[in-house]
């Protein structure tokens, strides 16, 4: 998984990205071609609890990639590496100001949030209304050479996207059938990308998460299946990221933060794109694989080793709360509480699944 980081200047992208991958601060992108990419652990406390009751040799978080691109621009807007660095990712972080900081002046003079998403999502929009016009341009032409029943299709459903765009919004408000997901995915439309909004307050605003979303109208953003928004401070998660565990759970509870803004976004941006953990335990690793939803126990045989697909027998499975709750899986197994599943079995999230195989 890749999300990539958006934003105007002085938002505080590449603090959110140091928050977020841990890595030291790096010089500002000199084009807009540059990118920081970096892997982000998605920390998962049901993982860390069942690490405890095993202890394990190591203990091996899911992964996502994170990426730092230049600020949206007139000129970044130009370049085509820019858009294809964009187009590129599945999801998209747009980091909005909201703190105030009068050693940093705002590019358009003024902190206003609703004003800069607007902005954004307009850059995003005309973006893709460019790509829609060219691609109805060649259609034309070839529909005068050939009747094909496929580029009549194919036409309806841009003109379709092209009208919605035209009234500034974004194609991920739009209910697509499957049939138009898979006729649109080739595309990569920007503004049908999930949408994480993070809104960086200041250090006074830490505490009122809540209070901040519902000032600007964002508190309801999350009934969208495709669209969400938080609140975080990137400078304060920033200077977190760089203390002992002890130092920062402290630090946190002054604030009145039960997680860190890491874990939330991490399992937001998951949320967002349809993903799910489960678990394989053992003496020498405990580990969190994360798939789409709906994945089949074979299929999730697969994220663990190509092989395990064609071998696969059964898989054990059974809740991480479960579990803990039986103290591991002798009680667990004398209970019967451990299930034997076929390979259309679907997993849950947070379930425990062992595979069994051949060979």
């Amino acid at each position: 998984m890749q999300c990539g980081i958006i934003g105007l200047p002085q938002a505080g992208k590449t603090t959110l990205f140091r928050m977020l991958t841990r890595l030291p601060a790096r010089e500002s992108h000199s084009h807009a071609g540059a990118q920081h990419i970096g892997v982000v652990h998605v920390l998962d406390d049901r993982l860390d609890r069942l690490a405890k009751l095993f202890t394990p040799l190591k203990t091996t978080y899911a992964t996502m990639e994170c990426v730092d691109v230049a600020a949206i621009g007139k000129d970044t807007l130009k370049e085509s590496t820019y858009l294809g660095n964009l187009r590129n990712m599945d999801a998209l972080a747009h980091v909005v100001r909201l703190f105030p900081d009068e050693s940093v002046p705002h590019l358009k003079g003024s902190i206003d949030p609703q004003r800069d998403i607007s902005s954004v999502e307009l850059d995003l929009i005309l973006a893709d209304l460019g790509v829609i016009e060219n691609r109805l341009t060649k259609l034309e032409k070839e529909r005068k050479k050939i009747k094909n029943p496929e580029f009549e299709k194919e036409t309806a459903l841009l003109e379709r996207a092209q009208k919605w765009l035209e009234t500034e919004k974004p194609l991920r408000e739009v209910e697509w059938d499957e049939e138009e997901k898979k006729r649109l995915r080739g595309f990569l439309f920007l503004s049908e990308k999930p949408m994480l909004l993070v809104l960086n307050v200041g250090e006074e605003a830490v505490g009122k998460m809540a209070e901040v979303l519902q000032s600007i109208g964002l508190d309801q953003l999350g009934q969208h299946p495709n669209s969400r928004a938080m609140v975080v401070s990137a400078k304060v998660e920033a200077e977190l990221a760089e203390m002992s565990d002890a130092e920062a759970e402290e630090f946190r509870k002054s604030y009145g933060l039960r997680e860190s803004g890491l874990e939330r976004l991490t399992r937001t941006i998951n949320e967002l794109l349809g993903r799910i953990a489960f678990f394989t335990l053992g003496e020498k690793e405990c580990r969190a694989w994360s798939v789409a939803k709906n994945t089949s126990a074979q299929q999730a045989a697969g994220a663990i080793h190509t092989d395990m697909v064609k071998h696969f027998i059964r898989a054990e499975v059974i809740p991480w709360d479960t579990l803990l709750e039986q103290g591991g899986f002798p009680a667990a197994r004398q209970a019967g509480l451990v299930r034997l599943e076929g390979k259309g079995y679907i997993v849950q999230d947070g379930e425990i699944v062992h595979i069994r195989h051949s060979g």
